[in-house]
């Protein structure tokens, strides 16, 4: 399966939805696009800006997730339909290169962004490959 940004943080920051992420991880083999690594810093830099973290606690979360054992695969080829999707659902690109991951590896992604499950989920051509994470 494919897990997003909003997941993968959950694996080294602790909130809401931690021990479901977690418990992905000791399943199937986990695939994202590359630009989670991105995503998941900008994501730690957020929270040391907002002072949930410290500097220290984000490096830390940063140096736990360089040791996740995960699939990254390359955006460039996942362009064209990430485009696509984000048109039709009207959602940022950037959310729907997870999404095509998952179609062109036909599976489902895991996310814990609602927003993103919803729009994904309500465009009936892509709803079997979205889920939220519990």
């Amino acid at each position: 399966m494919v897990v997003d940004a909003s997941v993968a943080v959950k694996w080294v920051i602790q909130e809401p939805g931690t021990a479901a992420a977690i418990a992905l991880r000791s399943g199937m083999p986990l695939l994202a696009p590359d630009l989670l690594i991105p995503e998941c810093a900008n994501i730690l830099w957020k929270k040391v800006r907002r002072q949930e973290l410290s500097q220290a606690e984000a490096q830390l979360a940063a140096r736990l997730l360089q040791r996740a054992r995960l699939d990254l695969r390359p955006t460039l080829p996942l362009l064209p339909l990430a485009l696509e999707m984000a048109v039709r659902l009207a959602h940022p690109a950037y959310d729907c290169m997870y999404l095509a991951l998952a179609v062109a590896e036909n599976t489902v992604v895991v996310t814990a962004d609602g927003r993103f499950a919803r729009a994904a989920g309500g465009h009936a051509g892509w709803r079997r490959h979205i889920d939220l994470l519990a």
